[in-house]
Order: C-alpha cells, then structure tokens, then sequence
C-alpha cells in the first residue's frame, strides 16, 4: 500500500514517514501543497494523509480539487484543527476521516486502516448526456455514435464538464482541475481549449451542448431538459 504523506512540519513527517513504513506502508512525503498535488497526480497512492495549513496551497484546496477532478483517493485529514465547523468542512469536502493534532499513532493507524478496508468507490465506467458517451476505461468519446479524436488533456478536460453536467464550472475550477495551475486573469488558456474542445465535440453537430456563461465559466448540458 502507497501512502502520501502532506505535512509541512519536518518532525512531523518524519515521525509519520518512520511509523507508516514500519507498519509496512510505502511512504512519500511533500512538506507543501503544490508539490503534494504533484505527487497525487503521478503517484498513484492508495491513501493521502493531509495536513491542512500548509505553504503553497492549503490542504482545503488540494482536497477540493481532488474531487472536483473526480479523484477519489481516500484522504484522512490530520491537523491542528480542532474547531466542529472544520470538521464538518472537511468532511463535507470529501476527507474519509478527520484526526486532530496531537494525536496517537496507533489511533491515526488504526483509522489508515479501517480506511482501507473499504470497498472502492468505483466511477460509472461510462458517462453520457444527451448522444455525447464517455467511455472512462477505454479513454474513448463518441458523439450520435461517431469517434471523437481528443487529446488527452481534452478527454480529461471533457470528463471534468461530463461529471458536472448542468453546474457551471468557473474558469479558476476548470484551470485547477485540468492543469493544477491557480487561474491567472491575463492567460486564456482555458478559453483556448474549450474553443478547440467545442470544435470538436459541438460543431459538427447540430444540438449544441457546451455553453459560456459570460464573466463566469462553462456549462455542458442536455439542452433537451431545458
């Protein structure tokens, strides 16, 4: 089992780092959000273990756009914390568990572990809305039954408006789903790519699913229901 570790104080991680690995666990450490979002895109864990203030970007954000981007990686909170309404925030933003500082190890272990036991939450292999399908396994896209060529970051890109159909999504969400980057006003690098994503997945279809919401973001949704 993979665990990363997302935990600014040195000490801290360290303690953590020796105990996981001890009880078996393969450990990664980053002492600051950035680099942790980093490593959640390429590591492959099977658990993250956050802290919430960190430097860089604090663990609220990490944890929302992991779920925004439909990464269900379990996460079990540990911070300094301790207020109910924290609690319930992070709760309500998809942590599994909340363990507050200071703490046992042999409590926050226990909780790794009933975590794991868990049966995955696993995604619908296949999303639609109206004749646009996702295959989610296969990485593929039809619409009306025809191949789309996407990229890969445009299939990512696409699944993110899929998974959120009829919720207009902000270009700063979009911008830190898609790209792990905070939304810079003077780049039009999501605007860019939803133009190419629309040539494709719109134009050459005659019932229009993606729409701008001027000032604020895009929407794809099933103008049917409308």
């Amino acid at each position: 089992m993979k665990l990363l570790i997302v935990e600014d104080e040195v000490k801290t991680a360290s303690f953590l780092k020796r105990g996981f690995s001890e009880a078996g666990f393969v450990v990664s450490v980053a002492f600051d959000g950035v680099d942790g979002m980093r490593q959640i895109q390429t590591g492959g864990f099977d658990l993250i273990v956050l802290d919430i203030m960190l430097p860089g970007t604090d663990g609220w954000h990490i944890l929302t756009w992991l779920r925004e981007a439909g990464l269900q990686t379990p996460v079990l909170i540990l911070t300094a914390r301790d207020e109910v309404r924290d609690r319930v925030k992070g709760l309500e933003l998809g942590a599994d568990d909340y363990l507050v500082k200071p703490f046992a190890f042999s409590e926050l272990l226990a909780r790794v572990r009933t975590i794991l036991r868990r049966p995955p939450v696993r995604e619908a292999s296949t999303l639609r809305v109206a004749d646009l399908e996702l295959d989610m396994d296969g990485h593929r896209a039809t619409r009306a039954g025809q191949r789309l060529d996407l990229t890969g970051r445009e299939f990512t890109l696409l699944s993110l408006l899929v998974r959120h159909a009829g919720e207009v999504l902000t270009r700063t969400l979009i911008a830190q789903s898609v790209w792990n980057m905070n939304f810079d006003g003077d780049t039009n690098v999501v605007d860019v790519n939803l133009r190419r994503l629309r040539s494709k997945v719109d134009d050459p279809f005659p019932r229009k699913l993606l729409r701008t919401v001027r000032g604020v973001g895009y929407v794809l949704e099933n103008p049917e229901r409308n």
